[in-house]
């Protein structure tokens, strides 16, 4: 298995179920922040994940934040939505992982990255032997010039032949 591919792919976070989670065997989730459950420095949940949060949570998962955003940017939002974070993860170096895993009080196998970065993301959960979900990013960024760069540089590896048949499986008839 490329080191660029998930184990599984959703639209949006909310679009990943309970049964998906328990599918693949976890109890803790690693959540990215930007564009993922927000707009890239956004303070606020996008539309539903609040709830989505909750139905996790009532569900027994542990969920922790990891980012790669400095503290001063996670742990406001973190506390808002009162979960524990791990910042300056620097991803996709696999510390950052490990470290949320440990503090999710969960084992690497009993984890599930979910984020919307290729290179990042999908590749810090790769590097660490943690299950992965791809999610779209919710909006397209414009401002960060290096992540437009790498969205640039993922749209081969998200359009290549393998890829495409395994999203149109995994999004099935939703």
């Amino acid at each position: 298995m490329s080191l660029f591919f998930p184990t599984l792919y959703r639209r949006c976070i909310t679009d990943v179920t309970v049964e998906d989670l328990h599918r693949l065997g976890v109890k803790a989730l690693l959540l990215d922040v930007d564009n993922t459950l927000t707009t890239h420095d956004a303070p606020d949940l996008t539309d539903g994940v609040k709830t989505w949060l909750a139905e996790m949570q009532t569900a027994g998962f542990s969920l922790i934040i990891v980012s790669n955003n400095r503290a001063e940017r996670v742990a406001p939002f973190a506390e808002k939505i009162g979960l524990p974070y791990y910042a300056h993860a620097r991803k996709p170096l696999p510390f950052g992982f490990r470290g949320a895993a440990q503090r999710a009080g969960a084992n690497r196998k009993q984890c599930v990255v979910i984020g919307d970065q290729i290179f990042t993301d999908m590749l810090g959960a790769n590097l660490a032997g943690i299950p992965s979900i791809l999610l779209e990013p919710i909006q397209p960024e414009t401002q960060q010039k290096f992540i437009v760069f790498k969205r640039k540089i993922e749209k081969p590896l998200l359009n290549s032949r393998r890829q495409r048949r395994r999203k149109e499986q995994d999004y099935g008839e939703r």
